[in-house]
């Protein structure tokens, strides 16, 4: 599977490259017509048929471009005992698995706001298995985790962005450093900074679609 971002337009999800016949389409000699079957997907965040594209993005002005602080596309480590902690923030979704599930290791009004050692390492992983942006990750014994084994799928996050797990390849786009590739999280609001990655700004401007 791979997406590739349409340039100020939709993404396009190509489930499958191997041609097919197009059902009802032949040509004079009989032989069918062939092509890759994909689909068109929202991210200007105006469709009517979310999470379908509809043509919105243009008549409602939606441009792909990202203005975000490339500086800020960094990852930072949290060292503890017995595991190291990486957190990009440029890359975050604010999706909050993390600050709600373990509050002792990701603190919202502390500084810093990552204490490794806040509770069981087997806790902090797990934690960190949740994130769907891939902004955390970890390393143990200066040795880092894995993401689990998961079949391609994009789930649709209600109110959020697309969350993409499986490996799929994000066609032609640099991702940040210390980015995981195997799960990610795409804007569909139309807002982020840091398209065609979500930033959470979904949760800030108000955008629904459950």
């Amino acid at each position: 599977m791979k997406i590739a971002c349409l340039q100020n337009g939709p993404y396009y999800l190509l489930p499958d490259e191997k041609p097919a016949p197009t059902r009802g389409l032949r040509r004079q000699d009989g032989s069918s017509c062939q092509s890759t079957g994909g689909v068109a997907l929202c991210r200007c965040g105006g469709s009517a048929s979310k999470p379908f594209c509809d043509g919105t993005h243009g008549r409602n002005g939606f441009s792909d471009r990202n203005t975000a602080d490339a500086a800020a596309n960094r990852r930072v480590a949290y060292a503890g005992k017995g595991i190291t902690i990486f957190d990009n923030r440029a890359i975050c979704a604010h999706a909050g698995f993390c600050t709600d599930g373990l509050k002792k290791v990701f603190r919202m009004n502390a500084e810093p706001w990552i204490d490794p050692d806040g509770a069981a390492v087997a806790e902090v992983v797990s934690t960190i298995e949740k994130c769907p942006s891939g902004a955390l990750s970890y390393a143990k014994n200066g040795v880092e985790g894995r993401p689990p084994a998961r079949e391609p799928m994009v789930t649709v996050m209600n109110d959020g962005p697309y969350s993409v797990t499986g490996g799929i390849e994000l066609v032609g786009v640099a991702f940040g450093e210390g980015a995981s590739r195997e799960h990610y999280t795409l804007c569909r609001c139309g807002g982020s900074k840091n398209k065609p990655f979500c930033d959470g700004t979904h949760w800030h401007i108000g955008f629904k679609d459950p």
